[in-house]
């Protein structure tokens, strides 16, 4: 039998060399001056709920008005992204979907979702209710 791990690894790896094949790129996800301003506030709200945070290793990303914050990241393969809403009245979801993964369940303000990344490879990923009218997309690489 297989554990769901395994499979998990399997399709993450295999979304990886699709998603490489269709070319998506991080420099696809421009990062606008208005994207810039927002994820400065988002950090802010941040330090503001979570003083003492300690990431311990994770590489966090801010949701805020309808925006990741930072809008591209880049890690090691075993390196755990953490989505945090920093919103005030929103729910968000994470949606590897060219990865082939389930939508996260939305999170609302002050809670969170993390997904392990293994495979190196690049993995887009956009906010199920808000991706299409309001261009909430991320993306992460993973590379050695």
């Amino acid at each position: 039998m297989w554990s769901n791990n395994k499979a998990k690894i399997i399709c993450v790896a295999l979304a990886a060399v699709l998603t490489a094949a269709s070319g998506v790129q991080a420099s696809d996800l421009t990062v606008s001056a208005k994207q810039k301003t927002i994820c400065a506030k988002a950090d802010a709200r941040y330090q503001e709920l979570y003083p003492n945070a300690k990431d311990d290793g994770v590489v966090v990303v801010k949701l805020y008005k309808y925006t990741f914050c930072p809008r591209n990241v880049t890690v090691k393969p075993g390196t755990t992204v953490r989505w945090v809403n920093v919103d005030k009245r929103t729910s968000h979801s994470v949606w590897l979907k060219q990865a082939g993964e389930a939508e996260s369940e939305r999170f609302f303000p002050e809670e969170q979702w993390e997904f392990p990344f293994i495979t190196p490879g690049e993995y887009p990923y956009l906010c199920g209710p808000h991706w299409d009218q309001e261009d909430m997309r991320g993306f992460v690489r993973v590379t050695d």
